[in-house]
């Protein structure tokens, strides 16, 4: 079997979403861009961008909703973000974040989150916790890469490189072992569950 196929058993679906209204599911992106605005806020400040929990929050969203409902969460959040809701990391929003040096990153999220919700409605995730890290990790390089590439654009490909994406690279590392380890919990826990 590819490791692109679906696997065999039940999906990972912990919060049930498959079997939701549309009214539910509208619910769940508006608490789903309520989380990624306050990820936004828990930060480390740098220049020319900022250290924050977002990437975590997004390849998050996207494992627990999956492809098509993350992907609408998060272009929701950045829409809110566009007509100025301070919504962004520092409590940023408008037009400016979108032309500026973390433009790459912020058109990088809703591509990061349809990947790992893809990869995650293929057993990429839950109990299969080398997976998962390798689903969010495969995230958060590709945001780096989309990022740095935008930033390279604006300051030179060696300060896009050292400003834009080897500061992250740690951080993208941990962020992705801390989903892994929260997927498998949650699985688990759905397991416990369904059990009794």
């Amino acid at each position: 079997m590819s490791v692109f196929q679906t696997q065999q058993g039940p999906v990972f679906d912990p919060l049930r979403l498959g079997e939701r209204s549309l009214a539910i599911k509208a619910v769940f992106v508006l608490a789903g861009t309520l989380v990624l605005a306050l990820a936004s806020q828990i930060a480390v400040p740098m220049v020319p961008v900022p250290i924050t929990m977002q990437t975590f929050a997004i390849t998050m969203i996207g494992a627990l909703y999956g492809w098509r409902l993350a992907g609408v969460t998060i272009l929701a959040w950045l829409v809110e973000a566009m007509a100025g809701l301070p919504v962004l990391a520092g409590g940023a929003g408008g037009v400016a974040p979108f032309v500026g040096p973390t433009a790459g990153y912020l058109v990088s999220f809703p591509i990061i989150g349809a990947l790992v919700g893809w990869l995650a409605e293929r057993g990429w995730t839950g109990a299969n916790v080398i997976r998962s890290f390798t689903a969010h990790l495969a995230g958060n390089i590709l945001c780096l890469a989309i990022g740095g590439g935008w930033l390279a654009v604006l300051i030179g490909a060696e300060k896009g490189w050292l400003l834009g994406v080897a500061p992250f690279i740690l951080g993208a590392f941990l962020k992705s072992a801390l989903a892994a380890a929260v997927l498998k919990a949650a699985q688990q826990y759905g397991d416990r569950v369904r059990l009794n």
